[in-house]
């Protein structure tokens, strides 16, 4: 039964792909010009409207693609994008499974890249030393950011969702606050940015690309995310948590225990991200370190229906998506936002599995059969 669940959510969530690809094209249809103009003698030439549909559509697809995966440099770029994804997503995830909205991914992300950037350009320390020094140090300041936030679930009862966004609001401005202090602000300097990092805490980069260490140790805690919640007692603990607080403490189980221990590993993980943006990617603190990554890590998650290897996968679709999206501008001129449209859509669609379902004429306890049918 339950390899049944995992490819009925499987097949959900390839369909939401598909139809929100569809809602895509339909969305490049009617703002190209040129498209529109053929629909207006439709049926004087239908054909030439249909054409005209035809070549915008696939040609807008087919940038998004070759931006994501034409090349080696443009694969380095999707790998890069998706990596800190991994790790926020993962964040999510773990939270999600012990019954937490972790919506601080964002400003967990910011505590581990503060930390793992003053240990990065603040130290010397020896090449392989200071790296991992810096990407503890990362993991530590998410941590303790998420931790917190733990701690005052299990003390007070305070609601995680309002707890946690507060506490990106605090770490963003803390973080701008920071970047003006002689502590952070690169010497000479009027903007808030901070010095780059020492050579020996950067991570390594691969194959002349952006593409850095990062990568390999965000699926490495995918894997560890995997086994903690699959393999180990307390990943047994925790999702026993997540399924029914009430019959987990009737157990014996401490339950505000749980929520600390999730948000401390949850934390360090959005930290992780953090500390591969600063030491691998960006190199200095700015005020915009962490992107949009914490609140896209959200959508990750939903999308990887709360599995760590589900999450590696749609973490790698938003990558591409946000890299092939430049070079989809570039050569076609549609605008970056279908790329957010793309990611909205997919993720609507994943939370109405009925509607999917509805759509696709799917039987809820027959939608396995379709993607076994495939295979075979």
């Amino acid at each position: 039964m339950k390899d049944r669940a995992w490819v009925r959510e499987l097949v959900v969530s390839a369909l939401a792909v598909l139809l929100a690809l569809v809602v895509g094209a339909l969305l490049i249809i009617v703002s190209n010009p040129d498209v529109m103009s053929a629909f207006g003698y439709f049926f004087a030439r239908p054909m030439d409207a249909v054409s005209e549909a035809a070549n915008a559509v696939g040609d807008t697809y087919r940038a998004l693609f070759l931006g994501a995966f034409g090349g080696r440099q443009q694969l380095a770029e999707t790998l890069v994008a998706a990596t800190p994804l991994i790790c926020t997503g993962l964040a999510v995830t773990l939270a999600f499974r012990t019954g937490l909205f972790n919506i601080g991914g964002q400003g967990q992300l910011i505590a581990g890249a503060l930390c793992a950037g003053w240990v990065g350009f603040a130290l010397h320390l020896p090449p392989v030393v200071h790296v991992l020094v810096a990407l503890l140090a990362g993991v530590a300041g998410g941590a303790v950011w998420g931790g917190i936030i733990g701690l005052l679930k299990a003390r007070t009862g305070a609601h995680e969702v309002i707890t946690t966004i507060m506490f990106n609001y605090v770490a963003l401005y803390g973080l701008t606050w920071l970047l003006t202090t002689s502590a952070f602000q690169r010497p000479g300097r009027n903007e808030p940015i901070s010095p780059v990092v020492d050579h020996n805490a950067q991570l390594a980069q691969f194959g002349g690309t952006r593409l850095h260490l990062g990568l390999l140790i965000a699926l490495l805690a995918a894997v560890l995310v995997w086994w903690l919640l699959a393999r180990s007692t307390l990943g047994f603990r925790l999702r026993a948590v997540g399924a029914n607080p009430d019959a987990a403490r009737t157990a014996g189980m401490d339950i505000g225990r749980a929520y600390v221990l999730a948000m401390l590993l949850a934390g360090g993980l959005a930290g992780l991200a953090g500390a591969q943006q600063v030491l691998g990617t960006d190199l200095p603190l700015t005020d915009g370190i962490a992107g949009s990554f914490g609140f896209d890590g959200i959508t990750v998650a939903l999308l990887g229906r709360g599995s760590p290897i589900g999450t590696v996968f749609a973490a790698l679709l938003f990558g591409a998506l946000n890299s092939g999206g430049n070079e989809m501008q570039a050569a076609t001129g549609t605008p970056l936002t279908l790329v957010t449209v793309l990611q909205a859509v997919i993720v609507a669609l994943v939370a109405a599995p009925a509607l999917v379902r509805a759509v696709f004429r799917i039987r809820a306890e027959r939608a396995d059969v379709v993607l076994a049918k495939g295979w075979n």
